[in-house]
């Protein structure tokens, strides 16, 4: 059995699977608005005083990641027979931990929970995530430093962008600099849990990696130049980078004690969500594009080459089963959707019913603005897709899925599993092992759902 953990925006997500046999054995999940209200988010985050400023608390992210075991053992999972772990993480964020952060690790009590014993290991309370958007000087103080936005992007994947983690590390260290001197390493949302899990700090994956405006994507190490012009001394605080199919060793025994967990159970590298969700829907290959209908929108597909997007719209990161993945993100996509429909005070069936409507409508508009837009900003990626497979909540709406078929001139497939993420991170943790190949796994697990073949309708796809 292998596990696969996903630290989503709103949630934190357990996928077991059987690769042998081909099936999923169980999910779980905690939401943190619901299941954690003490921690007071909204849809799993918080703003901060400042404007664009929006933070989440990593030790909310730590009581989900007992209160995710705990419901799996008391759902009746026997954990003993969990072979490997891997995990998804929200991309950019950036957690700030002092030098006790690995000894704390190394030395967890099963008796104490995850965040009563990390919490003193913070030096910044809460965590800036990808919808911060308050980073504007700091994006042009990193270009102009390294030579440009072309030579950024050359070099990283991507222009200097106010979500990434760069950007956040250098407001960190100028409006908080006796914290940013007290910082020992910075890891991400991915390879903060995954050391967690492991029971020791561990490496940045390649594939989140790739989204923090700071790897060059032809070294895979760290760009000397990039790094210099974000923040002082980060060279010696950031971990190393390392292939996303690593095996750092085997699970903490804070739960193999506590929860039942095989202590042989390897852990592998945790990668960005995205990154894995491109595992999940069986598209780590050249030749499929995925849409991942999530909190953001996310248009995708793996890459043989680095082709950057000219006009800094896109970007590239670091495919987990190697090469490259091309990436057009569309923030709070999802949000705007619920937003419209709570307005319009009408259920998801008449949503979708007025998304299929010939008459304009709010929703016909919204949803028009947001597709049409994602088509013309991804053209860069010089992909023309006969199938197009969707993922994330909003892929069950049959309205949306026909507007997104119309608008590309393309099929449209929803897989079996919305939980792409999760999955992908089940399946990087089999495929680590060394047990089964990538194909293998795509083969049993991200065939798409039954009778979800939508086609475009030729006269509509005309008129877009």
């Amino acid at each position: 059995m292998f596990l696969g953990l996903d630290c989503s925006t709103q949630s934190l997500s357990a996928l077991i699977l059987d690769a042998r046999e081909g099936n999923i054995l169980h999910e779980a999940s905690v939401n943190f608005e619901r299941d954690l209200p003490h921690f007071n988010t909204s849809s799993g985050f918080v703003h901060g005083d400042e404007p664009g400023e929006v933070f989440s608390d990593p030790t909310m992210w730590l009581e989900a990641l007992d209160a995710l075991f705990a419901k799996l053992v008391a759902d009746g999972v026997d954990l003993s027979g969990i072979d490997a772990i891997s995990g998804s993480g929200q991309q950019h964020a950036t957690v700030y931990l002092n030098d006790q952060f690995g000894p704390t690790l190394a030395s967890l009590d099963p008796a104490k929970g995850l965040a009563e014993q990390n919490q003193p290991c913070l030096t910044r309370a809460l965590t800036p995530i990808w919808m911060d958007s308050s980073t504007d000087a700091e994006c042009e103080e990193i270009s102009a430093a390294a030579g440009g936005n072309d030579e950024v992007c050359r070099r990283s994947g991507s222009t200097t962008t106010q979500r990434f983690s760069g950007p956040q590390i250098r407001r960190f260290s100028k409006i908080s600099p006796d914290a940013w001197s007290d910082t020992s390493v910075v890891h991400l949302n991915s390879s903060f849990l995954a050391s967690v899990v492991a029971g020791e700090s561990v490496s940045i994956d390649h594939g989140d990696g790739a989204g923090m405006n700071l790897m060059n994507l032809a070294t895979g190490n760290w760009d000397d130049s990039l790094v210099a012009a974000t923040a002082d001394d980060l060279a010696d605080k950031l971990p190393t980078l390392a292939p996303s199919d690593t095996i750092t060793g085997t699970v903490s025994r804070y739960f193999s004690e506590k929860y039942g967990v095989n202590p042989d159970a390897k852990v592998a590298l945790w990668s960005g969500d995205n990154p894995c969700s491109l595992v999940g829907m069986g598209a780590s290959s050249p030749g499929k594009m995925v849409i991942s209908l999530g909190t953001s929108y996310t248009l995708f597909a793996a890459m043989e080459q680095p082709l950057t997007d000219p006009s800094g719209f896109g970007h590239v990161f670091g495919n987990p089963c190697g090469q490259f993945m091309s990436l057009v993100c569309f923030s709070e996509g999802a949000l705007a959707l619920e937003k419209l429909r709570s307005e319009l005070d009408i259920t998801w069936n008449q949503f979708s019913n007025a998304a299929l409507s010939p008459e304009d409508s709010p929703v016909r508009s919204l949803l028009d603005k947001q597709f049409t837009d994602m088509k013309s900003r991804s053209t860069w990626m010089s992909e023309s897709p006969s199938t197009i497979y969707v993922t994330g909540g909003a892929s069950q709406n049959h309205g949306i899925c026909q507007t997104i078929a119309n608008i590309f001139n393309a099929n449209v497939q929803r897989m079996g599993t919305s939980a792409s993420a999760s999955l992908g991170a089940a399946m990087r943790a089999a495929h680590a092992t060394g047990t089964f190949t990538l194909n293998e796994l795509e083969q049993k697990f991200t065939q798409p759902a039954p009778d979800s073949l939508v086609t475009p309708n030729p006269d509509t796809a005309k008129n877009y």
